[in-house]
Protein backbone atom coordinates (compact mmCIF):
# COMPACT_ATOMS: atom_id res chain seq x y z
CA UNK A 1 0.00 0.00 0.00
CA UNK A 2 1.15 3.49 -0.61
CA UNK A 3 0.57 6.26 2.15
CA UNK A 4 1.50 9.59 1.94
CA UNK A 5 3.35 10.92 4.92
CA UNK A 6 2.97 15.00 5.50
CA UNK A 7 3.43 15.58 8.84
CA UNK A 8 5.20 13.53 11.95
CA UNK A 9 5.12 10.47 10.08
CA UNK A 10 7.92 11.98 7.48
CA UNK A 11 10.10 11.20 10.08
CA UNK A 12 11.39 7.68 9.09
CA UNK A 13 12.72 7.32 13.16
CA UNK A 14 8.80 8.36 14.25
CA UNK A 15 7.46 6.04 11.65
CA UNK A 16 9.29 2.86 12.53
CA UNK A 17 8.19 3.49 15.82
CA UNK A 18 4.64 3.07 14.90
CA UNK A 19 4.74 0.04 12.17
CA UNK A 20 7.85 -1.36 10.68
CA UNK A 21 7.48 -2.45 7.13
CA UNK A 22 7.22 1.36 5.73
CA UNK A 23 10.07 2.25 2.92
CA UNK A 24 10.46 5.56 0.76
CA UNK A 25 9.48 5.21 -2.38
CA UNK A 26 10.09 9.16 -3.30
CA UNK A 27 9.40 12.55 -2.09
CA UNK A 28 5.68 13.54 -3.23
CA UNK A 29 3.15 16.63 -3.57
CA UNK A 30 -0.34 16.91 -3.00
CA UNK A 31 -1.99 19.30 -5.15
CA UNK A 32 -5.18 21.91 -4.05
CA UNK A 33 -4.34 21.28 -0.72
CA UNK A 34 -2.41 23.39 2.05
CA UNK A 35 -1.07 22.01 4.75
CA UNK A 36 -2.38 23.18 8.33
CA UNK A 37 -1.63 22.65 11.93
CA UNK A 38 -5.21 22.99 13.31
CA UNK A 39 -6.25 19.19 13.83
CA UNK A 40 -7.05 18.65 17.37
CA UNK A 41 -4.74 16.08 19.30
CA UNK A 42 -5.76 13.96 21.64
CA UNK A 43 -3.03 15.40 23.95
CA UNK A 44 -5.37 19.23 23.23
CA UNK A 45 -1.91 20.34 20.64
CA UNK A 46 -2.57 20.89 17.13
CA UNK A 47 -1.08 18.37 14.58
CA UNK A 48 -0.77 18.58 10.64
CA UNK A 49 -3.33 18.29 8.40
CA UNK A 50 -3.90 18.43 4.58
CA UNK A 51 -6.54 21.10 4.20
CA UNK A 52 -8.53 21.29 0.77
CA UNK A 53 -8.68 24.22 -1.27
CA UNK A 54 -8.57 23.39 -4.43
CA UNK A 55 -6.29 26.23 -5.23
CA UNK A 56 -3.41 25.73 -7.88
CA UNK A 57 -1.01 27.45 -6.08
CA UNK A 58 -1.60 25.04 -2.60
CA UNK A 59 0.63 22.30 -2.61
CA UNK A 60 1.55 19.83 0.17
CA UNK A 61 4.69 18.14 0.22
CA UNK A 62 5.56 15.10 1.31
CA UNK A 63 7.10 11.42 1.62
CA UNK A 64 5.99 8.82 -0.52
CA UNK A 65 6.07 5.26 1.15
CA UNK A 66 5.33 1.52 0.71
CA UNK A 67 3.91 -0.29 3.80
CA UNK A 68 2.59 -3.47 4.34
CA UNK A 69 -0.81 -3.83 4.51
CA UNK A 70 -0.89 -5.87 7.54
CA UNK A 71 0.33 -3.20 9.40
CA UNK A 72 -2.59 -0.45 7.86
CA UNK A 73 -4.58 -1.28 11.03
CA UNK A 74 -1.98 -0.26 13.39
CA UNK A 75 -1.39 2.71 11.55
CA UNK A 76 -4.91 3.76 12.00
CA UNK A 77 -5.02 3.35 15.44
CA UNK A 78 -1.68 5.57 16.00
CA UNK A 79 -3.74 8.43 13.92
CA UNK A 80 -6.82 8.37 15.29
CA UNK A 81 -8.97 7.18 12.40
CA UNK A 82 -12.38 7.80 13.17
CA UNK A 83 -11.45 9.76 15.94
CA UNK A 84 -10.10 12.91 14.45
CA UNK A 85 -9.02 12.05 11.26
CA UNK A 86 -10.42 10.29 8.25
CA UNK A 87 -8.95 7.96 5.25
CA UNK A 88 -8.17 10.00 2.47
CA UNK A 89 -7.72 8.33 -1.22
CA UNK A 90 -5.01 10.93 -2.77
CA UNK A 91 -3.66 11.51 -6.28
CA UNK A 92 -0.13 12.59 -5.43
CA UNK A 93 2.30 13.91 -7.91
CA UNK A 94 6.35 12.76 -7.76
CA UNK A 95 9.28 14.98 -8.94
CA UNK A 96 9.28 13.55 -12.29
CA UNK A 97 5.74 14.07 -12.98
CA UNK A 98 4.87 10.82 -12.20
CA UNK A 99 1.13 10.13 -10.70
CA UNK A 100 0.94 7.82 -8.11
CA UNK A 101 -2.38 6.70 -6.01
CA UNK A 102 -1.76 6.61 -2.37
CA UNK A 103 -4.20 7.18 0.83
CA UNK A 104 -3.53 9.56 3.97
CA UNK A 105 -5.21 10.72 6.85
CA UNK A 106 -7.60 14.36 6.74
CA UNK A 107 -8.75 15.52 9.61
CA UNK A 108 -12.46 15.99 11.18
CA UNK A 109 -11.94 17.75 14.06
CA UNK A 110 -9.93 21.24 13.97
CA UNK A 111 -9.44 24.27 15.79
CA UNK A 112 -8.09 27.42 13.84
CA UNK A 113 -6.39 28.73 17.09
CA UNK A 114 -4.81 25.64 17.73
CA UNK A 115 -1.13 25.55 17.90
CA UNK A 116 0.89 22.06 17.79
CA UNK A 117 3.59 21.47 20.92
CA UNK A 118 7.52 21.93 20.21
CA UNK A 119 8.11 17.72 20.18
CA UNK A 120 5.58 17.27 17.31
CA UNK A 121 7.04 20.27 15.11
CA UNK A 122 10.28 19.04 15.25
CA UNK A 123 9.04 15.51 14.09
CA UNK A 124 8.34 17.14 11.28
CA UNK A 125 11.33 19.07 10.86
CA UNK A 126 13.16 15.81 11.05
CA UNK A 127 11.24 14.53 8.60
CA UNK A 128 11.47 17.21 5.89
CA UNK A 129 15.34 17.66 6.42
CA UNK A 130 16.10 13.87 6.22
CA UNK A 131 14.21 13.56 2.79
CA UNK A 132 15.21 17.16 1.67
CA UNK A 133 11.95 18.75 0.94
CA UNK A 134 12.29 22.17 -0.68
CA UNK A 135 14.38 24.58 1.82
CA UNK A 136 11.20 27.37 1.18
CA UNK A 137 8.74 24.75 2.32
CA UNK A 138 11.33 23.53 5.17
CA UNK A 139 11.61 27.11 6.31
CA UNK A 140 7.39 27.09 6.46
CA UNK A 141 7.62 24.26 8.80
CA UNK A 142 10.21 26.59 11.16
CA UNK A 143 7.88 29.49 11.04
CA UNK A 144 4.76 27.81 13.05
CA UNK A 145 4.36 29.14 16.37
CA UNK A 146 4.56 26.08 18.86
CA UNK A 147 4.61 25.38 22.49
CA UNK A 148 5.94 23.66 25.32
CA UNK A 149 3.89 20.63 26.48
CA UNK A 150 3.06 21.16 30.10
CA UNK A 151 3.83 17.23 30.20
CA UNK A 152 7.12 17.22 30.54
CA UNK A 153 7.55 13.05 30.31
CA UNK A 154 5.63 13.42 27.55
CA UNK A 155 7.61 15.16 25.44
CA UNK A 156 10.88 13.40 26.60
CA UNK A 157 9.32 10.72 25.62
CA UNK A 158 8.27 12.10 22.01
CA UNK A 159 11.84 12.98 21.92
CA UNK A 160 13.41 9.88 23.27
CA UNK A 161 13.46 8.32 19.79
CA UNK A 162 16.53 10.78 18.08
CA UNK A 163 18.79 11.00 21.43
CA UNK A 164 18.59 7.20 21.17
CA UNK A 165 19.91 7.07 17.43
CA UNK A 166 22.45 9.82 18.03
CA UNK A 167 24.41 8.67 20.10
Amino acid sequence: MRYFAYGSNMSTRRLAARIDSAHRISLASLPGHQLRWHKQGRDGSGKCDVHYTGEGSHVVIGVLFEIDERDKPLLDRFEGLGNGYRELAVELLGPGGECWPAFTYQATLTDPDIRPYLWYKRHVLEGALEHGLPADYVEQLRAVAALEDPDVERHRRELYIYERWDT
